[in-house]
């Protein structure tokens, strides 16, 4: 390993000269496609997000000519609620091809908006197979890393927010109940800050989390500075009851820079590893995914010791054909002898991104490739994306800055395809158990209807039972009764009823018919005081 030395400069804002990587990658791709391919990717959406929307780039299957693009509102819609106008997510496509199981029910995503320009906000969303919005909380911050774990035996809400500085992130992750309260905040040990890549709890009651690091180091040996920054990938394990940190793994130990297919620059950072996912294997180590050498490594959590490099320049594993992967993200465990890799792809070389289930023949020390899942429209994800092995066998996989998600069966027939409008993308996608039982009150508003009597709007964010809605109406707040009675319809429900009130409120049933919310009364109002 090349000699360096450890001063500290962590968290520093990088200069420009950290992203010469991509901008070569761009040169040799050509401006417009490479700023479709990289768009979204942290440290360069404020780059190309505009610029590509208003530019030659091809975004999500629509070319747009430099200064005559349609309007930002037809690109990027976003989704209204009479019940709930603080709330802005943008509008998701959902298309089943075939009869689509009906679990996992919902679609879990941070998403993001890479266009300055862009009305939706950005935040956690929760979807049922239909596309149909369930839950949504806007973040200001950046929010990554969305999905439903388990801590203590209880299903839990977690993700990663804080701000993004070049291509990872300074921040904290959260854990939420079944209710949506955040309940603990998992922070790095060490004095460095939690990165957005990767969030795991474990069984112990631990979480698997990724940090970034930056120190001086002599860079001459990889065509750098003598007196550069390099930017180590940390792998750490926290208690999350305690916030003691149990396990501390340093990329700039084990892995040279001789490894790195990413150039040194001459300034800036030099983000030569880029952890990018930790996992759990089955014997209770760790499987480590760094994108910039394309390899993936196991890593021996007792005592940090590097036990395997598959892929890169020194596998210690004989890559069969279709096996190989570049700048690749997610790396999962997903048996003894099973992994799954998000092939983000190559874009010299047009190699189209990929979900890659592996198969690892210890005995031979050999990869052989059980499956490849390929969207049809063969797109690159410039960065981002994860591959999940559902309970049925079907594969879902999310496609990065790319704003697609898809399932397919296990023989890679296209089950079930999402897309976000342009100008948003999830980091990772998930499709998902949930059962959420918010302690608010279930939204309500009445308007007159002008051919009579009234539309009751009702919505509740975040409840995952409700089957059907009742509608209450009166003279007095104190003295209502049934007036009309609809299913629920999506995130909110509009429901026409034969009264003037002008007191209402509406009753949230589960699919037995159980009463399990109510709100208090409103007055009916103008539709036209909105």
């Amino acid at each position: 390993m090349e000699a360096m030395d450890h001063k500290s400069a962590r968290n520093e804002v990088p200069g420009r000269a950290a992203q010469m990587s991509r901008r070569r990658l761009m040169g040799i791709a050509g401006g417009g496609a490479a700023a479709a391919v990289l768009a979204g990717v942290p440290g360069y959406e404020q780059a190309w997000g505009t610029a590509a929307l208003a530019g030659t780039g091809r975004l999500a299957g629509q070319v747009f000519a430099a200064g005559a693009g349609p309007s930002l509102a037809a690109v990027a819609p976003v989704q209204a609620f009479v019940t709930r106008p603080d709330l802005r997510p943008p509008a998701v496509t959902v298309t089943n091809y075939v009869t689509s199981p009906s679990s996992p029910p919902y679609v879990f995503l941070s998403v993001r908006n890479y266009l300055a320009a862009a009305q939706s906000q950005g935040g956690l969303m929760i979807l049922d197979r239909l596309g149909r919005l369930v839950w949504f909380m806007p973040l200001a911050a950046a929010p990554f890393n969305f999905s439903a774990q388990s801590y203590q035996g209880r299903p839990v809400l977690t993700w990663w927010q804080g701000s993004l500085l070049y291509d990872y992130g300074t921040g904290t992750d959260e854990i939420a109940d079944n209710t949506y309260a955040t309940r603990h905040t998992v922070k790095a040990g060490d004095g460095l800050a939690a990165d957005l890549h990767d969030f795991v709890l474990t069984s112990r009651g631990t979480a698997l989390i990724t940090a970034y690091q930056l120190v001086t180091a002599n860079l001459s040996s990889a065509g750098g500075s003598a007196k550069g920054t390099v930017a180590a990938g940390h792998a750490q394990e926290i208690d999350i009851a305690t916030g003691k940190l149990l396990f501390d793994w340093d990329s700039l130990g084990p892995i040279a820079y001789s490894e790195s297919y990413l150039p040194a620059p001459t300034s800036g950072v030099y983000d030569y590893f880029h952890i990018n996912s930790v996992d759990e294997t089955p014997d209770g180590n760790l499987l480590i995914s760094a994108r910039n050498t394309w390899a993936v490594y196991k890593v021996d959590r007792a005592n940090g010791k590097l036990l395997w490099r598959m892929n890169g320049k020194q596998s210690d594993w004989k890559m069969a054909p279709g096996t190989s992967f570049y700048w690749q993200h997610d790396a999962r465990s997903i048996g003894p002898r099973s992994i799954s890799v998000f092939d983000d792809g190559y874009v010299t070389t047009d190699k189209p991104s990929q979900g890659l289930l592996l198969q690892l023949n210890t005995k031979a020390q050999q990869v052989t490739l059980s499956h490849a899942y390929r969207h049809s429209a063969g797109f690159i994800a410039g960065s981002q994306g994860n591959v999940q092995v559902l309970p049925n066998g079907h594969i879902f996989v999310g496609w990065g800055n790319q704003n697609y998600f898809s399932e397919f069966a296990a023989n890679g027939e296209l089950v079930l395809d999402g897309q976000l409008p342009v100008g948003c993308h999830s980091y990772r996608a998930f499709c998902q158990e949930w059962s959420g039982q918010p302690t608010s009150p279930p939204d309500v508003v009445a308007l007159a209807n002008p051919p009579g009597g009234a539309v009751v709007y009702a919505s509740w964010n975040g409840a995952t039972a409700v089957a059907r809605w009742t509608v209450l109406a009166g003279s007095l707040p104190s003295k209502l009764s049934q007036v009309g009675s609809q299913a629920r319809t999506g995130f909110e429900t509009s429901i026409a009823v034969d009264s003037d009130g002008p007191y209402f409120s509406i009753v949230a049933e589960n699919a037995a018919g159980k009463a399990i919310g109510r709100s208090g009364p409103v007055k009916l109002a103008s539709p036209f005081s909105l």
